[in-house]
């Protein structure tokens, strides 16, 4: 009979603390954060790191974890917004990640979600959060059209990543919550950059999902760009179309 493997899993922070208690000393979360920060190193390869750069992923101070690691380790840390807001200040990539799995939606403060935005130097980060995290708060909706409509390159990502994380997600929202959107997305069609334009084409696309009459919204709308003499509203309406037409 084979040996048991003796690999154990890296150690996790112990949370100090319910949602009901005060907030740890900074001794307490700094010692977390370095329990935390060394789980991930040793689950960090090489493999991991230069995956990145494959997915177009500029990090910062990187380690190389997988996603499917992370999501783990998450599981084992156990939601703690304190943790989450102290991994983010290290701006360690994986660090940020980690931070939008386990960040609690209910005590993410619009400060927070515009602080944290302007952060944001990667779509990995950028949709994760997005995706994870902010779509749950009572804050996202106003967000979409703050972020939407502004200048930087992640910033007005996050504005239509959130807005495709809540097509997905919000499933109670009716159909008016999402048509006003549609000349957002029209605007934010014309913006060639990679990153912008293909969460333009998330949010025309996860609108289009939801059901019968919005897909017919969504449709129009993308016919409309895919025959636009813009280069960029092109791309996006054609990249809608492909994926609504099959569904």
């Amino acid at each position: 009979m084979a040996a048991k493997s003796t690999k154990q899993r890296p150690p996790v922070p112990k949370r100090p603390r319910t949602s009901a208690s005060k907030a740890p000393s900074k001794a307490t979360l700094q010692a977390q954060v370095a329990t935390t920060l060394a789980a991930m190193q040793r689950l960090s390869t090489k493999k991991d790191l230069a995956n990145l750069a494959r997915f177009g992923i500029t990090a910062s101070q990187p380690l190389g974890v997988s996603m499917a690691n992370l999501k783990q380790l998450a599981k084992r840390v156990g939601k703690d917004h304190d943790l989450a807001q102290a991994l983010w200040a290290t701006g360690c990539y994986e660090a940020r990640m980690l931070a939008a799995l386990i960040g609690e939606p209910g005590r993410v403060t619009p400060a927070q979600m515009d602080r944290w935005c302007r952060d944001f130097d990667n779509w990995a980060v950028c949709d994760t959060l997005c995706f994870h995290l902010f779509d749950r708060t009572p804050h996202a909706w106003d967000k979409v059209r703050v972020w939407g409509n502004q200048e930087a390159e992640f910033v007005k990502r996050a504005g239509f990543a959130l807005l495709a994380s809540l097509a997905l997600h919000d499933k109670l929202a009716p159909d008016a919550r999402f048509v006003p959107f549609f000349p957002l997305i029209e605007r934010g069609a014309a913006d060639e950059r990679n990153f912008v334009k293909k969460g333009v084409s998330w949010a025309l696309r996860g609108i289009g999902r939801r059901n019968a009459q919005l897909r017919t919204s969504a449709l129009r709308v993308a016919r409309r760009l895919a025959d636009s003499d813009h280069a960029g509203a092109r791309w996006v309406g054609k990249d809608a179309l492909r994926d609504l037409e099959r569904h």
